[in-house]
């Protein structure tokens, strides 16, 4: 793989994938009449129905091609944790509680083990979160399912003033990165090419663990954000998935910079040079380092490290719309 490819040639289009979202949106114009409408617009981190006083939340994601890892492993104990991480994060971006979730587990065919290391891992990701799991659907579905795929939807609760939008985001606010646990449950398409080009899952790191240990590290459940959201004034926050820094871009039409960014972690160290992988396509793809980010005024940074003390300034908002890498702005 040559410097300047990666994800496109590992099979998945960042750009084409935009695009095909942004098509499939413009479709979706009916509004619900009479009670529970819809509050803002499709293409946030989360959709929002106007419930009273309240503001309900409702997202939906899954593991994806990590999936293919754990069955390589044969060790499926953390993949719903991550199932559950992908989905509640993302509540917590607008400050919004998780309050239930359901599962839906699509199988060629069902292995009493697989799901009940997969309820393991649901369970623990719950407790995590502090949230309900309160119903779910397993489908048989040989012949269009190869293997096993684990998806999930989250309900989240706020306070309609206490929803964090973006709005009020402006020029000047820091950025304040929080790391990640790793790969986290994006850019598997591109990490497991570059493992398996590469001597496997076995193959191991300078630090002598093995790369597949290190690609199903559980994505980390950033529920202090909600704390961080009652402690201090907090303009925005961002879940750093799939896309990398080009998630900041669906908070505001303002710029992010991230000008000193988070330590790489090893795995991603590793892809990077094995997959001779440039620093704007990792950046594009993974979350090199920083899972979540808080977008702050200056006077917020003393109580935002109180509620979350592992978090760190690494950028700054500019006028320029985008997202930016050292100055830089990734396309």
């Amino acid at each position: 793989m040559s410097r300047g490819s990666g994800y496109a040639d590992a099979g998945v289009d960042i750009d084409l994938e935009a695009q095909g979202v942004q098509t499939l949106i413009k479709q979706l114009t009916y509004r619900r009449t009479g009670a529970f409408p819809m509050l803002g617009s499709v293409g946030h981190f989360a959709g929002l129905i106007e419930f009273g006083d309240m503001a309900l939340a409702l997202a939906v994601d899954g593991v994806g091609t990590k999936m293919l890892v754990a069955d390589a492993l044969q060790d499926w104990t953390t993949v719903g944790i991550d199932c559950i991480a992908m989905n509640v994060n993302d509540l917590f971006v607008m400050n919004l509680e998780p309050v239930a979730f359901v599962d839906y587990i699509a199988a060629d065919g069902i292995s009493i083990e697989k799901m009940r290391q997969i309820g393991v891992g649901l369970n623990e990701g719950a407790r995590q979160a502090n949230m309900n799991i309160v119903g779910g659907e397993t489908a048989t579905l040989k012949g269009l399912v190869t293997g096993l795929d684990l998806a999930g939807a989250c309900l989240g609760a706020q306070k309609k003033d206490a929803v964090v939008t973006g709005d009020a985001i402006v020029p000047g606010d820091i950025i304040v990165g929080v790391p990640s646990t790793g790969v986290h449950s994006n850019g598997y398409t591109l990490a497991r090419k570059v493992a398996l080009e590469n001597g496997g899952f076995d193959a191991a790191l300078p630090s002598g663990r093995s790369v597949g240990e290190a690609l199903l590290t559980p994505t980390r459940i950033y529920r202090e954000a909600l704390d961080a959201a009652a402690a201090c004034e907090v303009h925005g926050m961002c879940h750093v998935t799939g896309g990398g820094l080009l998630n900041f871009t669906r908070l505001s039409s303002f710029g992010f910079d991230i000008v000193d960014p988070l330590p790489v972690p090893e795995i991603l160290a590793w892809i990077r040079e094995m997959g001779d992988l440039s620093w704007v396509e990792m950046y594009r793809t993974f979350n090199m380092g920083m899972g979540y980010a808080f977008v702050v005024p200056e006077k917020s940074l003393p109580a935002l490290r109180r509620a979350v003390p592992d978090a760190r300034v690494c950028g700054e908002v500019v006028k320029e719309s985008g997202a930016y890498l050292r100055g830089a702005r990734l396309r």
